[in-house]
């Protein structure tokens, strides 16, 4: 039986660098034979229970996110926060500030496809983790927490 979607939160949530992380998983990156310059990569998201991204930007891209599972909730640079469901869909244009990218259960996973369109050079210089550009206030400790993660 499908949840039923959520109600969004009476206050909007700020980003909780202890809330778990998401995982990114590479789908495919190819360059645009019809489009110099630019590439389109797919990425899978998958948020643990609670889990949320840090605010961010995505190099210039312009991302199509479609909800495989579970509910998320979304809130792009000044605009209202919504929430998405399964086959529901959200667009970001180039420059867009994603404020709040975050699963909207404590007990169940969820799980998005960010499709983007995206310049080559960010691929070439940064791979696809290059594609996610986290706000500088929260930068260092991101990197700190996947370093941590990482030896453990």
């Amino acid at each position: 039986m499908a949840s039923q979607k959520p109600a969004l939160p009476a206050i909007e949530p700020t980003y909780n660098i202890s809330r778990p992380f998401k995982k990114i998983i590479p789908i495919y990156a190819h360059p645009i034979p019809t489009c110099p310059g630019k590439s389109i990569v797919a990425l899978r998201v998958e948020f643990p229970p609670n889990g949320s991204t840090p605010p961010h930007t995505h190099a210039a891209a312009f991302v199509s996110v479609n909800v495989v599972s579970g509910f998320v909730y979304n809130k792009m640079n000044n605009e209202p926060m919504a929430v998405f469901g399964p086959g529901e869909t959200f667009t970001e244009g180039p420059g867009c500030r994603h404020v709040v990218s975050d699963n909207a259960s404590v007990r169940e996973p969820a799980v998005i496809v960010a499709t983007m369109v995206v310049d080559t050079r960010v691929l070439d210089e940064g791979g696809v983790e290059g594609c996610v550009v986290v706000d500088e206030v929260y930068r260092e400790a991101v990197m700190e927490r996947k370093e941590a993660a990482a030896v453990e």
